[in-house]
């Protein structure tokens, strides 16, 4: 991993950073267009089509029925199994404090409220290609199932027929009992468009790869989604306290998911800086995916030496980090100063992990910067709000002639006169 200490070179690292977030989609756009176009105009014949193509899987119907998810379920690790029902808990437990309420104020006898409903109908896709995830089923479900959202139908593609475990034993644990076996952009269309197996759904959320990420992107207005996933990545704010193989280990807990993930050490003390270096190495030839990693710290990996802290803490709100850990001598000083995090990771207690799995708070974040202006998913992403309005004859009046007169402002008559004529009548 590089070490960098010129304002130069540092620029040109955050300038890599900001590429690979847009990244290129060189052509796959047109694919996703065709695919979409395809699931809209034939339904299911085209979504098993492409199953069959892309997932190399013939099927008649893309159901997983819920006597088949038990059964999936069943032959789960128990210890797995047992670690699901803990974080389950915990998330749930956490997303149960995001809620909110209808809400409603009179004066002068007039009503004005907001009310909250949740969404009718929700489909979640849980990538199932060179992995499986079902902490995803955890994180994307929970949160829906809080908000009181009735239905959940998820998408769950399974190359060759392959089907995880541990992620149907997910499902089956929190009661959902409509799945399908496809995935990719075939299975965001049917979900976005409806199919004569699938009913269309108000909103999709949930990670893919490239081809569900442009395919959400392209369907976003026909229905919500939750935010378009980019490579994972960490950001770590240190001081010359932090432990060097704590960082290390964190910073190789994002590089192991694919060769775009970022991970990134921002730290004021050079001894550190080389003591993680050097650590990184050791760590990095007893890793499984050791492979993925390196080429993932070698492009996109780097260690930036800062004035001092607090100029670590710029740098780190202006790459915008999914995940920002500090690991300084004391992290809550600093947390007043940092505006822009997917998750905050306070303490060398705290690595990123937690997060991913059991803490509570959710998994699902801001990627490529965009935490300057998205938030990890939540119970309030399954809320729809809905303006509350009710006038007296007496409230009414009061504002009668401003709404006139600024009707008559913009040239908008018809507005006026839906005042004006009840004005006139009393």
């Amino acid at each position: 991993m590089k070490i960098l200490k010129k304002s130069g070179e540092i620029r040109e690292f955050l300038s890599l950073l900001k590429d690979r977030a847009s990244g290129s989609l060189d052509g796959i756009e047109e694919v996703v267009k065709k695919i979409l176009y395809d699931v809209k105009r034939n339904g299911d014949r085209s979504v098993l089509q492409y199953t069959e193509k892309f997932d190399s899987l013939r099927i008649k119907d893309p159901r997983i029925k819920p006597a088949e998810i038990e059964r999936y379920a069943n032959n789960a690790n128990k210890k797995v199994v047992r670690a699901l029902e803990l974080s389950a808990r915990r998330v749930r437990v956490f997303h149960e404090m995001q809620k909110e309420e209808s809400w409603s104020f009179s004066e002068n006898e007039t009503i004005l409220g907001q009310i909250m409903r949740p969404l009718e109908r929700v489909g979640v896709y849980v990538p199932g290609g060179k992995a499986s995830y079902p902490s995803t089923v955890l994180m994307n479900v929970i949160p829906a199932q809080v908000a009181g959202v009735k239905e959940i139908a998820l998408c769950v593609p399974s190359p060759r027929g392959d089907i995880s475990p541990s992620v149907m034993a997910a499902i089956h644990m929190l009661g959902i009992k409509e799945v399908y076996r496809i995935g990719g952009a075939q299975a965001v269309g049917a979900m976005a468009y409806g199919t004569k197996a699938i009913k269309r759904v108000d909103k999709i959320i949930g990670p893919g790869n490239i081809y569900v990420s442009t395919a959400k992107k392209l369907v976003f207005g026909e229905v919500d989604i939750d935010m378009i996933a980019g490579p994972s990545e960490i950001l770590i704010v240190a001081d010359k306290t932090a432990n060097p193989v704590f960082v290390s280990a964190d910073l190789l807990s994002q590089a192991e998911h694919d060769e775009l993930a970022s991970s990134v050490l921002i730290t004021d003390s050079k001894l550190l800086a080389g003591a993680v270096r050097k650590e990184l190495t050791n760590q990095l030839s007893q890793l499984k995916r050791r492979s993925i990693a390196e080429r993932s710290v070698s492009k996109y990996g780097a260690i930036i030496i800062s004035s001092n802290i607090r100029e670590a803490v710029r740098l780190a709100n202006e790459i915008a980090p999914e995940h920002l850990e500090v690991m300084t001598e004391k992290p809550f000083r600093l947390l007043p100063l940092i505006k822009n995090a997917g998750a905050i990771f306070l303490g060398q207690w705290t690595p990123e992990s937690l997060g991913d799995y059991t803490a509570g708070p959710n998994h699902t974040l801001p990627t490529g910067g965009t935490s300057r202006f998205f938030s990890p998913l939540g119970v309030y992403d399954f809320i729809k709000r809905s303006s509350l309005l009710s006038f007296s004859k007496e409230g009414f009046r009061e504002l009668a002639k401003t709404v006139i007169t600024l009707s008559e402002a913009e040239g908008l008559n018809a507005h006026g006169n839906t005042v004006r004529v009840r004005y006139e009548r009393e």
